[in-house]
């Protein structure tokens, strides 16, 4: 490719790059759902609004163990605690997590197919 047409392009890509921040940011986010029990614990709510006392039961974990990332989940904006009587029950925050789960558990299955 001629030298000025490889600049362009290059460029062209440079300018579209999200900025540092952004990119640190969406870096902190993927590591979220880099903890196999995080994800677990999404999972769950994927399915479901839950207590705490109830994924614990679901994933056999101690309550201390699921509290302890459902804090982290919610630092990140990832899940939303609603109170309800005595307890909160435990949502996704929004539909772009359920999206994320989605396309991330969808690219898990399509590469054990192809491999």
């Amino acid at each position: 490719m001629e030298e000025s047409k490889l600049n362009e392009k290059l460029n062209a890509v440079r300018a579209e790059l999200p900025d540092d921040d952004e990119l640190c940011d969406l870096a902190d986010l993927f590591k979220m759902f880099g903890d196999s029990t995080r994800a677990k614990i999404l999972s769950c709510l994927q399915q479901a609004d839950l207590c705490v006392g109830e994924i614990a039961e679901v994933l056999g974990m101690t309550v201390s163990a699921v509290s302890h990332q459902l804090r982290v989940l919610r630092g990140a904006k990832l899940v939303k605690g609603t109170k309800e009587g005595k307890e909160v029950k435990y949502s996704l925050d929004d539909d772009h997590v359920t999206k994320i789960m989605e396309y991330g558990l969808t690219h898990v299955n399509e590469g054990k197919t192809r491999g």
